[in-house]
């Protein structure tokens, strides 16, 4: 599957293509469903089928302090995206020209001229344009105008609740990657490129694959049963499980704020390799320990707890 920019000309085989617009952060159930009927509509036309996202996201452009929120990079939302079925991704720069953009011409230049869409499909709440001014009714009665289908979609209902990243987000900050898992339908995960670190781990028989958090939503801090996969490398492709911290290692100093998985019977070298870690298990909060004694008996615990939840029989 291929990446788009907004901004730059639409390939003629993907003109006319079915478009599901939002910003699809999370790609959870919701999400899946707008892009599901955009699948069908794609195929009922014989058209092309293109997931729209936005990067950066709305809020990051208009509150540029606002505490890391991100649930996927491009990277994730593409690979989640062709799982669903997209042609391709298109991606808008939300920049201040983007965010200058009338509804009007978001809709008669940008859809319609510049990208040929053939067909729209959103969720009921999605806005767009300057102010947000641009609503459902304006993108059906416009879209109407213009040829273009347009297609709304109603939310999806989890326990009687809209599944939204929102929901999402405060399940992980809570400390519930199963209640994650369910709104999502796999594991929230963190992907990133393992860094040096003062390879304190080793020293005490658990080396760690550290990444920086960057963007990423940051779930509660502590201990986490996690699965990995090597994204890049000669070990692309090999599936890890293992326990990790995720916080700012109140043990040692100086505090700093990583993700430090360290991977059950496993002594490749990943430095430098992008790896991805799935937070399936919250085993409890980050401490700070007296002694090394104390924090290696602790972590065997976790690690028995973890090889435990993960169904792996410790050998």
């Amino acid at each position: 599957m291929i990446r788009l920019s907004s901004l730059d000309p639409v390939p003629d085989e993907l003109r006319g293509a079915v478009i599901a617009l939002g910003n699809f952060d999370g790609v959870h159930l919701g999400h899946q469903q707008v892009i599901g009927v955009a699948r069908e509509l794609a195929q009922a036309q014989g058209r092309k089928l293109i997931v729209a996202t936005f990067d950066p996201h709305p809020v990051r452009h208009f509150k540029p302090d606002a505490a890391p929120f991100r649930l996927t990079t491009l990277d994730q939302r593409q690979e989640l995206y062709a799982g669903l079925g997209a042609d391709a991704m298109m991606v808008f720069n939300f920049d201040d020209a983007l965010a200058s953009t009338t509804a009007e011409d978001f809709i008669s230049k940008i859809l319609a001229d510049r990208l040929g869409a053939g067909g729209i499909v959103t969720g009921g709440d999605f806005t767009f344009g300057k102010g947000r001014a641009g609503n459902i009714e304006m993108m059906h009665a416009r879209g109407a105008d213009l040829g273009i289908s347009t297609r709304t979609v109603e939310p999806v209902l989890l326990d009687g609740e809209v599944v939204s990243s929102t929901r999402v987000r405060e399940a992980l900050k809570a400390g519930d990657p199963q209640e994650a898992i369910r709104l999502l339908t796999r594991p929230f995960a963190i992907r990133g490129t393992v860094e040096h670190g003062a390879k304190l781990g080793r020293s005490i028989g658990y080396p760690t694959a550290n990444l920086t958090l960057e963007r990423y939503l940051r779930p509660r801090f502590g201990i986490y049963a996690v699965t990995g996969r090597v994204i890049t490398g000669p070990l692309a492709g090999t599936d890890l499980k293992g326990a990790a911290n995720i916080g700012i290692r109140p043990s040692f100093d100086p505090p700093i704020e990583l993700l430090e998985p360290y991977f059950f019977d496993f002594s490749g070298d990943l430095y430098g390799e992008e790896i991805e870690v799935a937070f399936h298990h919250f085993l409890r909060p980050e401490a700070k320990f007296d002694s090394l004694d104390e924090l290696v008996a602790q972590m065997e615990k976790d690690c028995a707890e973890a090889r435990r939840l993960l169904g792996q029989v410790i050998s």
